[in-house]
């Protein structure tokens, strides 16, 4: 079994070379990693197994993403409509960011990465919740890429929890209508002073956002790919970044 296992990833290593340019790095890149599950059927392995090797991933990921100059990598790694998933699935998933960060945080500070969460972080189990609160006091003064974890996270709740909080404080009169910008909205959400992602990439075929971060992907890049998270690796990245240096981007203009 580990040799198929070994088989599989090793499709990364076929990759023909990418041509990046220094000059057109996306600043922020945000990644929907969807396929564990699939990953681990496609071999015959429990879905378990899929998740654990898909933490391998966000791993390769993060330096990956580190070493080409960007400067913000949003995971999506778990939402909130992920809790209708069975029980014992749950359970395993929330105790991956415990297992991830017992094996990788110091290696993460030693790079200087910064790691940041962002969600109902209410809902997570107890032991959750102290492993990334762990990780995010111990990165606060890292000055490198920022990992940040979306986690527990929905988009429509998010935009939701803004426009109540704007609600009221026009209520108190704190704030009139005709104050509400896009920039003031920007601050509120819970990726607050994170520039929006340049590009988007999702794993497993599926094209569709998933209730990820609907307000910040308006003029991003999109970029799918038919492999599973397990396998993502430095040539997908750089695949996708080249992907997005050929494209122009006009937010709506001309050039």
């Amino acid at each position: 079994m580990i040799k198929r296992v070994q088989s599989w990833l090793g499709r990364e290593e076929r990759q023909q070379p990418v041509d990046i340019s220094p000059d057109n790095i996306p600043r922020h890149v945000a990644i929907i990693m969807d396929g564990n599950g699939r990953w681990a059927k496609r071999l015959g392995l429990p879905r378990i197994v899929g998740h654990q090797n898909g933490m391998k991933a966000v791993k390769r990921a993060a330096i990956a993403a580190d070493e080409l100059g960007i400067e913000y990598l949003t995971m999506y790694a778990f939402s909130t409509e992920n809790w209708k998933r069975p029980k014992e699935e749950v359970d395993f998933l929330m105790r991956l960011p415990e297992e991830f960060l017992a094996i990788e945080l110091d290696e993460l500070i030693e790079k200087n990465v910064r790691v940041r969460v962002m969600g109902d972080s209410e809902a997570l189990p107890s032991y959750t919740r102290k492993a990334m609160d762990e990780a995010v006091l111990r990165t606060q003064h890292n000055t490198g890429l920022i990992l940040n974890f979306a986690l527990n996270y929905g988009g429509r709740k998010e935009i939701e929890d803004c426009m109540r909080s704007l609600g009221k404080d026009i209520a108190a009169g704190h704030l009139a209508p005709e104050q509400i910008t896009a920039e003031l909205i920007d601050s509120r959400l819970l990726s607050g002073g994170l520039p929006d992602p340049d590009l988007l990439i999702r794993t497993s075929g599926e094209m569709r956002l998933s209730n990820f971060m609907l307000w910040q992907l308006a003029y991003s890049e999109l970029w799918f790919t038919d492999i599973y998270w397990p396998e993502f690796g430095k040539e997908h990245l750089l695949q996708a970044v080249a992907e997005y240096q050929r494209r122009t981007r006009r937010y709506g203009g001309l050039k």
